[in-house]
């Protein structure tokens, strides 16, 4: 009789095991000649040599399925089990990744497929357009693959801590605790796509890395794939800084909607004029996003419309405004000539 200890890497125990130990009883009901015992990340396995080395082979199989989809079922372990390929490895074109529990995190529609691609093709890509057009989710899961794929060895995401019309006020805590609201929406797409200890385990090694933008001067940023998002709310020197960050093996997405910027009037976006400056640059790409993309709620799309109407409603009107105020001066200006 032989002990084998296999270490469990790259996937959430918890996970693994399954609810109340399910998936491990699985393994141990298809495998009753061996002794097994689960604890932490660690599995131990005593046998026969044979037996053994064939049980971890099939366990290195989980293991990769479990990482790859983020759930892992008693379907899966005995269809893995008997040399079966399991059903829920079919893949889908505009796949990007599997996210918790196995949810499947595609490009829904064309714009977000085509940012896949611009991604793929180029080190730098631009993505405006509404909210709830998927832009930051869609950047946020492809960083997830390739730091998954090992393209990279980390990610960061950043965002320009720029209230949208409220104070926050001094909020109380540390550092983080005083930025994390406007963090928030990106902590909340990881959660979709990362199991929580393994999250937890990536952010405190800093594998990824969170941050508002001031935090990203003076740094050169390298295998990683580098994340900005509400940058319509940028400066212009900002934005520079930020775009000159950019290492050896590593992407860039910028995210924003330039419709909903909240800086001072007299100032101007830096995503606005990057925009137009990189428009002719090899290596940038840049994708548009319309009301079309939105896959929030259905409302979303129709509040997204109706806020456009109301806004062209508004523009005809000052032009009315000012027409008519032209022609009365006009009109008292012909007045006073002929006086």
């Amino acid at each position: 009789m032989i002990e084998r200890v296999i270490i469990l890497e790259g996937v959430d125990p918890v996970l693994f095991y399954g609810v109340n130990n399910s998936n491990i009883q699985c393994v141990k009901n298809l495998f009753p000649k061996l002794r097994l015992v689960a604890r932490g990340n660690v599995l131990k396995v005593m046998g026969d040599e044979v037996e053994t080395a064939h049980f971890e082979e099939k366990i290195r199989l989980l293991m990769a399925y479990c990482e790859e989809h983020n759930a892992l079922t008693e379907e899966v372990i005995i269809a893995t089990i008997k040399g079966e390929v399991p059903v829920a490895t079919k893949m889908d074109d505009d796949l990007i990744i599997y996210g918790v529990n196995g949810k499947p995190i595609v490009a829904r529609s064309v714009n977000q497929q085509k940012l896949v691609k611009s991604v793929e093709e180029n080190d730098l890509v631009f993505a405006l357009g509404p909210a709830g057009s998927g832009k930051t989710y869609v950047a946020i899961a492809l960083a997830v693959k390739a730091l998954k794929n090992k393209e990279v060895k980390r990610i960061i995401l950043s965002r320009p801590a720029v209230e949208a019309g409220e104070k926050l006020g001094f909020l109380p805590g540390d550092m983080k605790d005083k930025i994390d609201p406007y963090l928030q929406p990106l902590y909340d797409a990881l959660q979709d796509m990362i199991p929580a200890l393994k999250l937890k385990e990536y952010m405190e090694t800093n594998v990824i890395q969170i941050a508002p933008l001031a935090f990203m001067r003076g740094r050169t940023l390298s295998d990683a794939v580098i994340i900005l998002d509400e940058a319509q709310n940028t400066t212009t020197h900002q934005m520079k800084m930020f775009l000159t960050r950019l290492g050896l093996n590593a992407k860039m997405i910028v995210t924003g909607d330039m419709t909903q910027i909240d800086l001072p009037a007299q100032q101007t976006s830096g995503l606005v004029q990057a925009v137009r400056i990189l428009s002719r640059v090899k290596g940038v790409g840049r994708i548009e996003f319309n009301k079309k993309d939105i896959v929030r709620h259905k409302l979303v799309q129709r509040i997204v419309e109706a806020y456009e109407q109301h806004d062209e409603q508004a523009k005809r009107e000052r032009e009315e405004r000012k027409a008519a105020q032209q022609k009365s001066a006009d009109e008292m200006e012909q007045k006073n000539n002929n006086n």
